[in-house]
């Protein structure tokens, strides 16, 4: 399990290298925070804020192959993180 570490400073194209190397980070946005990861050979993006059954993030994503495609998929308020990243905070992901 991870949770949010410290904020990082980065534009868009600084957070998608991120997310290649990392594979995982947390970005809060509209005071709402969201885990953005790679596993199982998919990315997804998880409400924070909403637990399923077993105390893990929900999915609020479509599972898809590329992180291109996971910035891109329309999932708050129909906009994308691409879209919406202006107003994001983004930080690192650590071990819990």
């Amino acid at each position: 399990m991870f949770q949010a570490g410290d904020v990082v400073e980065t534009d868009f194209e600084g957070f998608l290298k991120l997310l290649r190397s990392k594979t995982r980070a947390f970005v809060s946005i509209n005071d709402h925070e969201y885990y953005i990861t790679h596993t199982d050979g998919y990315w997804r993006v998880q409400d924070c804020e909403a637990l399923n059954d077993k105390g893990h993030f929900t999915d609020c994503s479509e599972l898809v192959n590329t992180v291109c495609e996971v910035v891109e998929l329309p999932w708050i308020c129909g906009k994308s993180l691409h879209d919406s990243f202006s107003g994001a905070t983004v930080y690192e992901a650590v071990a819990a």
